[in-house]
């Protein structure tokens, strides 16, 4: 095993604030775009959830792995349902001030993925592996040798 001190790109004092950490997770979507595609967007890049966003990337809502499942159990055609169909509009996001002890806490309520939002307009999103990664002192990268 590996282990990685001091890795470039982790700020001298560690990682205390979302802003501090860099996002794996960069898919968006529109309110028009396709359901299926959006689930199989999902589905290949292993998110378990993206934030759908307006024309000047404000946060309109969320659509997670469980929006997508109660969408086919409610017998919804994912093939002609678009995002805002079975996006979720009660959803929480996080700005790039929040503690990394705040962020923590909603992972630790059932949360899987933030969006990050500033200024209104949601700017990435971040997971519990990016939080996990972010606490172990790791870079958005980990050189593998």
């Amino acid at each position: 095993m590996k282990v990685l001190g001091n890795v470039p790109g982790t700020p001298a004092g560690g990682y205390h604030v979302v802003a501090d950490i860099s996002a794996t997770n960069t898919v968006q979507a529109k309110p028009d775009d396709n359901a299926m595609d959006i689930a199989i967007a999902m589905v290949s890049d292993g998110s378990r959830g993206l934030p759908v966003v307006g024309e000047d990337y404000e946060f309109l809502g969320f659509i997670s792995e469980g929006d997508v499942i109660r969408a086919l159990e409610a017998g919804v055609d994912l093939n002609r349902a678009k995002a805002r169909d079975i996006m979720n509009t009660a959803f929480v996001g996080v700005e790039e001030n929040t503690p990394l002890a705040s962020v923590s806490r909603l992972f630790e309520m059932g949360f899987q993925l933030l969006p990050v939002v500033q200024d209104g307009k949601v700017v990435r999103s971040i997971t519990r592996h990016d939080v996990l990664r972010a606490r172990l002192g790791l870079g958005p990268t980990i050189d593998e040798k």
